[in-house]
Order: structure tokens, then C-alpha cells, then sequence
């Protein structure tokens, strides 16, 4: 069974897990601990120190990290849900050093993303599959022919004069209370801009309000087919190990 690590870095708590690279499956038990406050690169990379020592891996077995940022050629560009001293900090130089592991760093969202690819919703998808995380914010993945378009941030699209994922978000219907047909009417106009900007073969979409789905897509209307995410939250942990994978072999 090829093995690899992956690690979902969150501003909340610090998940890891061994990853079946064939099957998408844990290998063991999701091992979880709160961020660290404040959450500097030091007191996160001593988090991934503990997950990745109790893993007991392989001296082979790389690790794939996801990151609430972009990340361009390693370095954190900006940060806005961790401590502000990750900013270009370079990921995988700091944590491979750390875990004694070579380490592939990917935002979140793209993470998610290249793992319902793989092994989810939209496996052997061809074409442009937009994969989108409905959450605190909005985040987004493209994958086209099956290979990852990294740093999107679709959330941060222009919506009422406001980035998208202030008006549209799952967190921006708790805030503001709205029902699920209210909140659908949101995502309508979100969705309906993506649909007409990138024509995708299909869109997934994640976050843990995708448990809820029965709710609000049955009420979307676009041109492509738009799912429900099959992996739900350990789609970042797969997807990294995965990339760390392909990225190593």
C-alpha cells in the first residue's frame, strides 16, 4: 500500500492523517489539535512535528500540507487566517527541514479540489471542473484534463461591490439568518457568474454545508451539471497527500 501524509492547517485546528494513495482512504485514525495562539511558523511547524511523529512513516513517505493562503512556489503571498509572520515564509523549506520529510505545501481549497478529482465527485471528469468550498469564505479549485490550476480564489470575485464570499458564503447565510431558498438566491448569481466567465464541464461544491445540499442546488439553474463534494472535510488531507505524492515519485 503506497502511503503518504497529509496535513490540513486551519485557523481553528491542525488535522493530519495517513493517506491509502490507491483507494483515498486514512491508513489510520485523522489525528486532530487546536491552532496554537498566536500561530506562528514555529508553533505550527512543532504541531506538524507531533502528527507526523505519531504517523510512524516511512523514511520515503512525503508529506503534503495545506494552507488557508495562496502559495506561489512555496511561499505564503499573504495570509489573512493565520499569524501575519507566515508571510513569505517559504512552507515546505521550514517543514521538511522540521519533519525530516519532504514536504509539498497547496492552498486548501485547491487541495480539496485536485481530491474529488481523484478519488470524489468529479473522478475521471475530462475538461474544466470548478470545485468550490462553501465555508467562512469561498474557496476554489480548477482542474482541467485532471491537472491542477493552483491559486484561483474565486471567493474574492466582485459581487455588490464586495468580494463574493461576503455575500454568498455559508457563513454569510448564518450571520445574516437566512433560509436556504434566501441563500440560494445568492448562489444563483455566484454560480450563473462562474458558469458564464469559464463555461466548466461541471461544478462541485464542498465545505460541511454540502451536507445539506438537498437544500439549496436542486434550486440552481446553469448550463453545467453542479454537484454535491463526496469527500467532505477530509478532502484537504487526501488532496495533499496526493500532490505531495505525484509531486515526489
Amino acid at each position: 500500500m503506497a502511503i503518504a501524509f497529509g496535513i490540513d492547517i486551519g485557523g481553528s485546528g491542525i488535522k493530519g492523517a495517513p493517506v491509502d494513495l490507491d483507494s483515498g482512504d486514512f491508513a489510520a485514525p485523522r489525528t486532530r489539535i487546536p491552532t496554537p495562539q498566536p500561530s506562528t511558523p514555529e508553533a505550527i511547524a512543532q504541531v506538524c512535528e507531533q502528527l507526523v511523529a505519531g504517523a510512524q512513516l516511512a523514511e520515503g513517505d512525503p508529506v503534503g500540507v495545506t494552507f488557508p493562503a495562496p502559495i506561489k512556489h512555496g511561499e505564503v503571498g499573504f495570509i489573512a487566517n493565520l499569524d501575519q509572520s507566515w508571510q513569505g515564509v517559504n512552507v515546505p523549506d521550514l517543514l521538511s527541514t522540521r519533519l525530516g520529510h519532504r514536504v509539498l505545501a497547496v492552498n486548501d481549497a485547491d487541495a480539496a479540489g485536485y481530491a474529488e478529482s481523484v478519488y470524489g465527485a468529479a473522478r475521471g471528469k475530462e475538461g474544466l471542473v470548478i470545485v468550490t468550498t462553501l465555508g467562512t469564505g469561498i474557496g476554489s479549485a480548477f482542474i482541467f484534463n485532471g491537472t491542477l490550476l493552483p491559486n484561483t480564489e474565486l471567493g474574492h470575485l466582485p459581487l455588490d461591490g464586495e468580494s463574493a464570499e461576503v455575500w454568498a458564503s455559508s457563513a454569510a447565510r448564518k450571520r445574516e439568518n437566512l433560509s436556504f431558498k434566501a441563500w440560494a438566491t445568492r448562489l444563483q448569481r455566484y454560480y450563473s457568474i462562474l458558469d458564464t466567465l469559464f463555461s466548466p464541464d461541471l461544478i462541485v461544491v464542498g465545505g460541511g454545508v454540502s451536507k445539506h445540499h438537498e437544500e439549496f442546488l436542486p434550486r440552481l439553474e446553469l448550463r453545467c451539471p453542479i454537484v454535491p463534494a463526496a469527500l467532505r472535510n477530509q478532502a484537504g488531507i487526501v488532496g495533499a497527500a496526493r500532490l505531495a505524492a505525484e509531486n515526489y515519485t
